[in-house]
């Protein structure tokens, strides 16, 4: 488990379902991330995050107040399969209000500090300007840019030295 000022962020567990399938569903939160997601595949997704191995972790963040759900923070192995990418998603109530820069930090930290990382990786789609705005503000530096999936990314990393 992991906490700042404003969250909760925990292991993903059966009881979230219901919350992350709406994450997945959405169209506008999913709208840099192909699209919403196949109602049919969820449960299979959902288990594969539950599932996920040591490389891996999916944490579900929580209001500390009210534990209302706010989205999903996780760390995976990048499409390289060398370097860990960190990926966030929170429903659209909670943007513009801190708490993807909050959390964002805090799962930077953590893969420093405790899982001993020597680079993260995030990858946005270019058009995605707010969530660019956000890795920035965490300290993360642009690398490169590339097409995938149709689309022009910028693929972000960071270093234990490099951070804020």
């Amino acid at each position: 488990m992991l906490s700042t000022k404003r969250t909760v962020m925990k292991e993903i567990q059966t009881r979230d379902y219901k919350e992350v399938k709406e994450l997945y569903l959405h169209p506008v939160v999913r709208k840099y991330l192909g699209g919403p997601r196949d109602e049919d595949s969820m449960a299979a997704l959902f288990e594969g995050m539950q599932t996920s191995d040591e490389n891996s972790f999916y944490l579900v963040v929580r209001e500390k107040a009210t534990d209302h759900f706010i989205g999903l923070i996780s760390l995976d192995p990048y499409h390289d399969r060398e370097n860990i990418e960190l990926s966030y998603q929170l429903l659209p109530r909670w943007w513009g209000e801190g708490y993807g820069s909050e959390i964002v930090k805090e799962v930077i930290d953590y893969a420093f500090n405790e899982l001993n990382l020597k680079k993260i990786t995030a990858e946005t789609q270019m058009a995605n300007v707010y969530s660019c705005r956000l890795l920035e503000k965490a300290g993360m530096k642009l690398d490169k840019t590339l097409i995938r999936f149709g689309e022009t990314q910028c693929v972000y990393i960071i270093r234990p030295n490099e951070r804020r």
